[in-house]
């Protein structure tokens, strides 16, 4: 015998017209009223749960609509014991990465009645941890999620675990247990990155990493060398030059780079900012991309379509790692609970992108 839950008990509706109350606010019992339901039921719905039937679910929400109810961000707070404020914390030199970061971010939450804060800062400050715990208690977050990386500071993760505060790490590793981190794997975009120009016959090969202060930038070298390695080649130091993810750092990294004889025949940077600047570079001394020098990248920003010729790059999906982080986050509001969907959302791959900006060599 088929079950019926309470929500499904409910069912029929009621006959009272849909009238908004005059003179004050629709409240939840207005539409539980009107809709023949328990606020139980309504709190379904507005939480997304999956306990109830689709015919139950479109008539409460066809009466939320008549009525122009939206639930008092307030009340709802007090019953969950925080606010719906997702905290996004983050230090990056890179503003187009963060962007992305963020519309993942809200790709997630815009439909659940939550709102993002975000929070920049400075993990190399002495009073950084000071200044997290200030804002997770100021704003009774209900949860935050961070991005290298801060994300990869371990006494941040033990402050919120100790501020009972709920958190998603996305990083290039597994630094967290499953569930609390979703994993880029780095390591193995820049390996195809490495193989793909290797295959094209470059042998001085250039390689501008990111600051040291990420571990992302170890990773996408350990990557690299990796990838070199599979095809029997190893990167010469003094084609290795320290960037910082930015634009800047890419144009004085590859003017050094440029200075060298023999000179290299393929620039790879570990992000496309960086990329960018090689582009000035070589530009400014009158080197043809990729006749005279082939360039990567790694990120897939929307600069890499931007430059000509177009950047062949590694896409790294920013955006849906924020989007994914968000998903696992709010997971007790919606219906994603089989822990196999739960373990595809915390794993991402990068990909190589080819365009035109890599050839053979001259």
């Amino acid at each position: 015998m088929k079950s019926v839950s309470t929500a499904e008990r409910e069912g029929g509706g009621a006959e009272e017209a849909v009238v908004a109350p005059r003179g004050r606010r629709p409240t939840i019992n207005d539409v539980a009223r009107l809709s023949g339901v328990s606020k139980k039921t309504v709190s379904r719905v507005i939480n997304r749960s999956p306990l109830l039937s689709e015919d139950t679910r479109r008539r409460i929400e066809a009466v939320i609509a008549q009525l122009g109810y939206s639930p008092d961000p307030q009340a709802r707070g007090l019953a969950f014991r925080r606010s719906f404020v997702v905290g996004f914390i983050y230090h990056n030199p890179n503003p187009q990465y963060i962007v992305n970061a963020q519309q993942g971010i809200l790709d997630a939450i815009r439909e659940l009645g939550l709102e993002l804060m975000v929070r920049p800062c400075d993990p190399q400050s002495p009073t950084f941890l000071n200044e997290v715990r200030g804002f997770v208690e100021r704003q009774k977050l209900f949860g935050v999620i961070m991005f290298p990386n801060v994300s990869e500071d371990e006494s941040l993760a033990a402050l919120l675990t100790q501020l009972e505060c709920p958190y998603i790490r996305v990083g290039c590793v597994a630094l967290d247990k499953p569930g609390s981190i979703v994993v880029s794997h780095d390591g193995e975009g820049a390996s195809q990155m490495a193989r793909h120009v290797a295959d094209l016959g470059h042998r001085r090969i250039a390689l501008i990493t990111g600051p040291k202060t990420f571990r992302s930038a170890y990773e996408r070298r350990r990557g690299f060398e990796d990838g070199l390695a599979s095809r029997g080649l190893t990167l010469d130091p003094q084609y290795v030059a320290e960037g910082a993810y930015t634009f800047e750092s890419g144009v004085t990294s590859a003017e050094a780079l440029l200075q060298i004889t023999p000179r290299p025949t393929a620039i790879c940077a570990l992000n496309d900012e960086m990329a960018a600047g090689v582009y000035r570079a070589a530009h400014g001394l009158g080197l043809s991309i990729p006749g005279d020098l082939s360039v990567m990248g790694f990120d897939d920003a929307p600069i890499a379509t931007r430059l000509w010729p177009p950047l062949t790059t590694v896409l790294l999906p920013i955006r849906e790692m924020g989007r994914r982080a968000a998903e696992i986050l709010t997971k007790d509001l919606t219906a994603l609970e089989s822990r196999a969907t739960l373990a595809d959302q915390t794993r991402v791959i990068p990909t190589l992108v080819v365009r035109e900006s890599t050839s053979a060599p001259a």
